[in-house]
């Protein structure tokens, strides 16, 4: 990591709840449209069989697609997490990392149809994942949009 993304993620790495988390946030773009973060497998997120608690993997990666689009789309609008569906396929063994991506075809998307809609509802996917790419837990995470009016 560069001393700028250093210096990006700084704040969000010691906000007092995400800190709480044991997750380490490496990179935010400087348009907000994509985040990296990663989860250590150590004796702040362990679970009482030693792998990684199912509270940290979830507040780890919770607050990203909503904070993405609240701080893409501005103060026009409203952005809640709605639902959230967890996957869990394998146990979390080691340092596990996500990433996000919102590409700008998804908020364009997303102001075209508040044009004529008061709300929508976006499913994005997260899945934690191991050094290799394996897949240890996936979250299908469910936000609400809509212009405030």
């Amino acid at each position: 990591m560069n001393l700028h993304q250093t210096i990006r993620c700084l704040p969000y790495n010691l906000f007092p709840s995400y800190r709480s988390t044991g997750a380490w946030i490496d990179y935010i773009a400087d348009d907000w449209h994509e985040v990296k973060i990663r989860l250590p497998l150590n004796w702040h997120t362990r679970n009482s069989v030693g792998t990684l608690f199912c509270g940290s993997m979830y507040s780890a990666i919770a607050p990203w697609y909503m904070g993405m689009l609240v701080k893409i789309l501005g103060k026009d609008y409203l952005v809640w997490d709605k639902v959230v569906k967890i996957d869990f396929k394998k146990p979390g063994q080691t340092t596990l990392f996500a990433h996000f991506v919102i590409a700008p075809d998804e908020v364009a998307s997303i102001r075209t149809a508040l044009e004529s809609r008061r709300s929508l509802e976006r499913s994005y996917t997260i899945n934690l994942v191991d050094e290799k790419g394996l897949t240890h837990v996936a979250f299908e995470e469910l936000i609400y949009i809509r212009v405030k009016r």
